[in-house]
């Protein structure tokens, strides 16, 4: 998930510097909201990961 975030951020700024500014604000959207949501999964699996090793 955090590779496409990438290629999203990568497709938002070549898409800014060249002037388009649709294009590079719905990657940007995207690439934020994949960002998020793999902020939010890491988190859980760390949380699950720390429980499973002590439980």
């Amino acid at each position: 998930m955090l590779y496409w975030t990438l290629i999203f951020l990568v497709v938002a700024l070549v898409a800014g510097v060249l002037g388009f500014s649709g294009i590079a604000s719905a990657a940007s959207g995207i690439a934020k909201i994949l960002f998020v949501i793999f902020l939010v999964l890491f988190l859980v699996s760390l949380i699950m990961g720390r429980s499973w090793a002590f439980g």
